[in-house]
């Protein structure tokens, strides 16, 4: 059987198995592990001795809870990744075993920081630099001993970027020409990522008053040329 929330792949069987684990759970004692493990998603620590309490009614041993870290990692993860609705994450977990209850109060949890961990997934995936600023020169070549063509505009680019938690900086220099070329792969690429982000709304039926436009189409991992560069060379 296909799953939304795993990609309209079948749920992993390791995953499959750990549901009788989690239905073990009170649907409070759900909530509150999801807030950790979403928090340890997010970047803080998990604290296991406070998972562990909590799961100390259901006599879990320590296989147990750790097996419950990673299946909750998965679902809040993947669900994440898919742009998964509540209602299907909880319709598809109930069709897993998971009681009902615990479904609810895991997707209530998930609903409340989707934003966060699609914003931490998106910063964190097939990154291996990271561009911190992205600085602009445009000068108007008249006299060079080093170039045929002259009385033109030159563009140049300087990316502050993080590499192995050291800031560089990268320089690029090109001509007019060059300059829209890159522009218009950005500008292809901004819209892709509009209607990928309209859709996800669309999908999650999102408030969208609820929601400055700048919490949601920002990312900051995917810098775009400056406005006023780009008329000026325009």
């Amino acid at each position: 059987m296909k799953f939304r929330f795993c990609g309209d792949l079948d749920c992993p069987d390791w995953v499959l198995a750990e549901i009788a684990t989690l239905s073990r759970i009170s649907s409070v004692k759900m909530k509150l592990i999801c807030t950790h493990v979403i928090n340890g998603l997010l970047g803080t620590p998990i604290d296991f001795e406070k998972v562990t309490k909590l799961t100390s009614d259901a006599k879990y041993e320590k296989s147990d809870v750790k097996a419950t870290i990673a299946a909750l990692s998965f679902i809040l993860t993947s669900s994440t990744k898919h742009g998964i609705d509540e209602e299907s994450i909880s319709n598809e977990l109930q069709q897993l075993g998971l009681p009902k209850e615990s479904s609810a109060a895991l997707c209530k949890i998930f609903s409340e920081k989707f934003l966060l961990l699609q914003q931490k997934l998106k910063k964190d995936s097939f990154k291996l630099t990271e561009i911190r600023e992205i600085n602009w020169q445009l000068d108007f070549i008249l006299y060079s001993s080093c170039l045929n063509e002259v009385h033109h505009p030159s563009v140049n680019l300087s990316f502050e970027v993080l590499e192995n938690n050291e800031t560089n900086v990268h320089s690029i220099n090109m001509s007019a020409n060059k300059f829209q070329l890159l522009l218009h792969g950005q500008c292809n690429l901004h819209k892709d990522y509009l209607i990928e982000a309209f859709s996800l709304l669309k999908l999650r039926n999102h408030n969208i008053l609820s929601h400055s436009t700048t919490d949601v189409y920002s990312d900051e991992n995917r810098p775009f040329l400056p406005l006023e560069l780009t008329m000026i060379i325009l």
